[in-house]
C-alpha cells in the first residue's frame, strides 16, 4: 500500500512537471507598415519688411507669403516699448 501510494505521487509529480512545461506562449508582434510620402518642392516666395518709428518708439513687421498657385497671406505685428 505504501509503496503504491509512492509510485502514485512519483507518476502526479512527473505529470505535473511535464504539464507545466508545455505552458510556454510566445507572443510575436509585427510592426506597423511606413508610409513616405514625397512632396515637391515649393515655390514660394516670402517677403519681409520692418518699419520703425523713433518719435512713437514702435516698430512694425510686415511677412507676405505667397505660393505657387498665386495665394498670398500678409501677416503684420507691431512692438512699441
Amino acid at each position: 500500500m505504501r509503496n503504491s501510494l509512492l509510485a502514485a505521487a512519483a507518476v502526479l509529480t512527473l505529470t505535473g512537471i511535464s504539464g507545466a512545461s508545455a505552458q510556454t506562449t510566445v507572443i510575436e508582434r509585427d510592426g506597423p507598415d511606413r508610409v513616405v510620402v514625397d512632396r515637391p518642392a515649393t515655390t514660394s516666395s516670402t517677403t519681409v519688411e520692418r518699419r520703425e518709428s523713433s518719435s512713437t518708439g514702435c516698430a512694425t513687421k510686415s511677412v507676405t507669403k505667397e505660393n505657387e498657385v498665386g495665394d498670398r497671406k500678409t501677416v503684420t505685428k507691431e512692438t512699441c516699448d
